[in-house]
């Protein structure tokens, strides 16, 4: 039996949100019940991947569980609160459904030295929210990831505010390459 490092079943806030300038961004998933905040450090593809995972479960979902409600249009506060105090970083993530309670989980697990080994020392926890929270932390997750530098339309690299290398440019520095 799992012995789970949190388990905030259901958050009443769940968001991802970054800390820092762009291309030194730090990625969070943070969920919060009652007045326990928990924050976690996850990398730029597990938001991502966690949107797209999010997107996959609630049409699994909606199709074999219909609601017996008529969802209406929620905003959720998705800003980070502060302070942001990550309790560990995540390797792995995780996604399910709780039908008899109508809420959906993402599970986290510390990435460890040996991530690979069950049976690791490496803390796990869970996050617990409605199909609505879900799905607005899918859009936000979406935004944030691609909120970040520039992309350059030579090489597909991201752009600092200085310029980049950009080996199709033939070694000549690209600044302008977005105006």
């Amino acid at each position: 039996m799992t012995s789970y490092a949190f388990d905030l079943k259901p958050c009443s806030r769940l968001t991802v949100g970054t800390v820092g300038p762009p291309g030194q961004r730090t990625f969070y998933l943070q969920g919060m019940k009652d007045r326990n905040v928990i924050s976690l450090v996850i990398e730029k593809e597990h938001a991502r991947a966690l949107a797209e995972g999010i997107d996959e479960l609630l049409k699994e979902v909606q199709e074999q569980y219909p609601p017996d409600y008529i969802a209406e249009e929620t905003k959720f506060n998705m800003d980070l609160l502060d302070p942001v105090s990550a309790e560990f970083r995540v390797g792995r993530l995780g996604l399910g459904y709780d039908a008899d309670e109508d809420l959906l989980v993402v599970f986290v697990q510390e990435i460890g030295e040996e991530e690979e080994s069950p049976e690791s020392d490496a803390m796990v926890g869970r996050f617990w929210a409605s199909r609505e929270q879900m799905g607005a932390l899918s859009r936000h997750a979406k935004k944030i990831a691609a909120a970040g530098r520039p992309i350059c339309a030579l090489c597909g690299e991201p752009i600092d505010p200085d310029g980049h290398f950009c080996p199709p440019s033939n070694g000549h520095q690209v600044t302008n390459i977005l105006q």
